[in-house]
């Protein structure tokens, strides 16, 4: 059975930490570790949507493109996550630490790019919808990614080297999350959704 309660209690909390993550982004009093930490809770919470619709019935109306909106999101807050991860990770002083952070701005930067394959396939799914153009966070991501994870191969590039660098990228930091959806019970399905035509 599908877990609605849990789906809709944290996609209300996703808009919330997604508000946040914005406003950190824009404020310079911000620290990495606050914008890391709250990409990391956006991660969290999308999987737990991920995991609460498996049995979606996808073969008609909303349920494939809902199902694409959240595989969207998903993968555009583990780029968000990783990014912020592998820019922490390159203030260490380690050869250690600076190989991991280019294995995460890597993972971010690859993260992205399915985040904008899973976009599109969400828009060209029925009913179809028009790709708006990115703001907020993804704005700030599609413009800061493609050149950070450039710029620190670039920088670290003895590093950069096959027998060197960290193929994997590191794992994400496990947060606890700071907020859980409360219990909701959706209204009951009213008897004219049962009829054929709504004149009946």
């Amino acid at each position: 059975m599908v877990n609605w309660s849990l789906n809709i209690g944290n996609l209300h909390l996703l808009q919330g930490v997604d508000m946040q993550l914005g406003l950190a982004i824009d404020s310079p009093k911000a620290t990495l570790a606050v914008k890391r930490r709250l990409a990391c809770e956006m991660v969290k919470y999308w999987h737990q949507v991920q995991e609460s619709i498996p049995e979606l019935p996808v073969s008609e109306g909303w349920g494939k493109k809902h199902l694409l909106f959240v595989k969207w999101k998903y993968v555009e807050a583990k780029s968000a996550a990783y990014y912020f991860h592998g820019l922490i990770l390159d203030e260490g002083n380690s050869e250690k630490s600076h190989g991991m952070a280019i294995a995460a701005l890597e993972a971010s930067e690859e993260f992205l790019k399915e985040s904008k394959r899973a976009s599109a396939a969400f828009h060209a799914t029925p009913p179809t919808s028009r790709s708006p153009t990115p703001f907020g966070t993804a704005k700030y991501l599609f413009d800061k990614i493609p050149k950070e994870a450039s710029s620190k191969v670039r920088i670290n590039q003895d590093l950069y080297t096959p027998e060197r660098v960290i193929g994997a990228p590191p794992p994400l930091p496990d947060f606890s999350l700071a907020l859980t959806p409360e219990d909701y019970d959706l209204p009951p399905l009213d008897p004219l959704w049962n009829k054929e035509d709504g004149h009946q």
